[in-house]
């Protein structure tokens, strides 16, 4: 694995529990101690995480994850290789719940190649992406932004009147994006707000997909929304291959697709 992978993937499980011990550090990437540590400092140096006896903490053990500006700018390439095979699993006809989030952006892009989708969504990024696709008549989809409170920071809505008004359709899939995703506790986010509204969308569809780059496999958030056996599809990047945390995966899911 390469360094750079590691250092996200390290960035990633802090993000999700504020902490990371050395030994699971060991465990989860596969590393020799030294290598650890090596990465530990390496992270302390960036200013990215703090160290302490045992491994790592947040900086700000309060945030779930990096402010959305920082992580438009990661993984890119990879978020943007599991929106394409994404797009390659549906169909023209059908309707399609998808939450908000880096890597769903990536996706609406995707989908403005694919016409005849109807397209329901909280991101109101994902919903003017789609829009102005629409404006230009090179698709024929429907878009529906759900209504709500608006999120501070985080480009999406949220609330009752969100949940209520998803509660009125039927998808033929939900395509998410969590914080973390664990072969034992499932899909899970951060922000109550956002764990409710996934959880109203794997309900209401009749499979789930979820969209999860690398640096998410094996992490476990606060709030789980859906458990393994409600997932019908894990899309992840290439990177993940050789993860033990891919492998308790495969061994659970019906489907993994490497982008």
């Amino acid at each position: 694995m390469l360094r750079e992978t590691r250092l996200h993937r390290i960035l990633a499980l802090i993000a999700a529990n504020g902490h990371i011990s050395t030994d699971r550090l060991i465990k989860e990437l596969g590393i020799s101690r030294e290598t650890a540590r090596r990465d530990i400092i390496e992270l302390e140096s960036q200013g990215a995480a703090k160290r302490v006896h045992g491994g790592l903490v947040a900086l700000d053990s309060s945030t779930s994850e990096p402010p959305l500006k920082e992580r438009k700018a990661r993984l890119e390439r990879e978020k943007r290789a599991i929106a394409q095979a994404a797009v390659l699993q549906l169909q023209q006809g059908q309707t399609v719940f998808m939450d908000a989030g880096t890597t769903t952006t990536a996706l609406a892009e995707e989908l403005c190649t694919m016409p005849g989708l109807t397209i329901v969504t909280n991101s109101l990024r994902a919903a003017i992406i789609l829009s102005e696709k629409e404006e230009d008549k090179k698709s024929n989809s429907t878009v529906v932004l759900v209504g709500g409170r608006i999120l501070a920071g985080r480009e999406q809505t949220c609330g009752e009147a969100v949940i209520e008004e998803i509660q009125r359709w039927r998808a033929d899939v939900a395509i998410l994006s969590p914080v973390g995703l664990d072969a034992h506790h499932g899909a899970s986010s951060y922000l109550p707000e956002e764990a409710a509204l996934a959880r109203s969308m794997a309900q209401r569809a009749g499979r789930l997909f979820i969209l999860a780059d690398h640096t998410k496999l094996g992490v476990i958030s606060r709030i789980n929304y859906a458990s393994p056996r409600e997932i019908s599809m894990l899309i992840t990047d290439a990177a993940a291959a050789g993860l033990p945390a891919l492998k308790e995966l495969k061994d659970i899911l019906p489907s993994v697709v490497l982008a």
